[in-house]
């Protein structure tokens, strides 16, 4: 089956020139974090809170400097039948609006200081197949043909490339062994079923193992305690083709354990699962580890953070954000050169050291095409507490040459599914399919 037509729209390189009243004391590119432009970037005409961005506009001394950092600012992407909707609106644009202030957006917002807006066409009917270029270079702030009352220039590129992705589809919730769909337009094809299981009864929580003397000390003052910690240790996913052959694994190999005299899994001693592909001689070989626990400062969300594991080389940290346990969300991998939003809901955007690449070509931000993953990963849906969860699945299809691949993606998204379960205050007892 075919893979499914995205579109993806990235906004970035952005700088401005300083105002002629500061030029004598901005002699060149000021440092970002001490800016005090930002802005805020719209896909205009789509009725969605996820299509609209803040981010940092550095400062340059004119517009014949050249350097601004190349980087990605937002990045917006489409699935054919929010193309489709879009495009019937009538000339619908990129919206991008200056502001001034030396606090952050989320302070400052209603009292920033607006210094000039631009809109950017957007033609997205080739953007399926072939990339568009809408802007590149700077522009007046007040618009292409009207400068800003302050005389300033905003340089910024945006343009649209094919991202073709596979779409996968649980049908039912991980811990109940379901099947898996493959999705395209209206038509689903079963490639996948999973099976979950408890793969060892008997091992210890991961306290009593890291502190023998004493991790028993703090047990009888928790009421709640009881054996509900043991019921979150050992769970593990198995992906099998329609053969019935397994492809792809997901193993919980740190239980997920309150910190003491807490009813949450800490930051400091999270959860872990290891991903797994098939081996050989019906061996098993790691390929990724995903942690996950939940924030104390933010007890309603749930932090993860997942590293592709290298045969011969040091992990490589692909993601790391947070989820709403209440309302669910997203777990994105994103591998996007110099991304630098100040927000980033439902993204990825810590993506440890040494620079990342992005989609398609990316030359015109300056992106780098080394790493094998690069651009979209992947994401899942992942559904809050008490709600029922069929996560759905988008791969990047130059990732998927086989099987194999597309399952461990799969079994990461269930892993990271029942990552909200394994997270859930342990003063509440979990459902009958995640206990022993």
């Amino acid at each position: 089956m075919d893979p499914c037509p995205f579109v993806r729209i990235l906004i970035g390189n952005f700088a401005i020139t300083s105002p002629a009243t500061s030029r004598s004391s901005v002699p060149g590119e000021a440092p970002l974090s001490s800016s005090p432009y930002f802005c805020r970037i719209q896909l205009r005409d789509f009725d969605s809170h996820q299509h609209h961005h803040f981010a940092t506009v550095p400062i340059v001394s004119s517009n014949t400097d050249e350097t601004y950092p190349p980087s990605v600012a937002a990045i917006f992407d489409l699935s054919k039948l929010q193309m489709e909707k879009l495009m019937a609106t009538k000339n619908p644009v990129m919206k991008i609006s200056v502001y001034e202030s030396r606090q952050t957006p989320s302070c400052s917002f209603d009292t920033a200081k607006l210094l000039g807006k631009i809109s950017v066409p957007l033609d997205l009917n080739m953007a399926e197949f072939r990339a568009c270029m809408f802007q590149n270079g700077w522009v007046a702030l007040g618009g292409k043909n009207r400068a800003s009352s302050s005389g300033q220039l905003l340089h910024v590129t945006v343009r649209a490339e094919p991202d073709p992705r596979f779409v996968f589809r649980f049908d039912g919730e991980p811990e109940c062994s379901p099947q898996v769909f493959q999705i395209q337009a209206s038509v689903k094809q079963p490639v996948f079923t999973c099976k979950f299981s408890f793969r060892d009864r008997s091992v210890s929580s991961r306290s009593s193992m890291s502190e023998p003397s004493n991790s028993k000390s703090w047990l009888p003052s928790l009421t709640y305690q009881k054996d509900h910690s043991a019921e979150r240790k050992g769970w593990s996913i198995t992906v099998h083709d329609l053969s019935g052959s397994p492809v792809a694994a997901a193993s919980m190999i740190t239980p997920f354990v309150p910190s003491p005299g807490s009813h949450l899994v800490s930051r400091s001693n999270p959860g872990a699962w290891l991903i797994l592909r098939p081996g050989g001689n019906g061996t098993w070989k790691p390929w990724g580890r995903l942690e996950a626990w939940r924030e104390n400062n933010s007890p309603n969300a749930v932090g993860y953070r997942f590293e592709i594991l290298p045969a011969v080389a040091a992990p490589v940290m692909l993601a790391s954000s947070t989820i709403s346990s209440r309302h669910g969300g997203k777990f994105v991998i994103d591998v996007t050169s110099g991304v630098t939003p100040i927000d980033s809901p439902n993204g990825s955007w810590d993506l440890g050291s040494g620079s990342r690449s992005g989609s398609g070509s990316g030359s015109e931000f300056g992106l780098e095409q080394e790493l094998l993953y690069r651009g979209f990963v992947m994401s899942a849906t992942v559904a809050g507490e008490g709600k029922c969860s069929k996560p759905e699945v988008e791969v990047g299809v130059q990732l998927v040459s086989c099987t194999e691949d597309a399952a461990a993606f799969v079994a990461l998204a269930a892993a990271m599914d029942l990552c909200m379960d394994a997270c859930q205050l342990f003063s509440r007892k979990l459902r009958k399919e995640l206990r022993q």
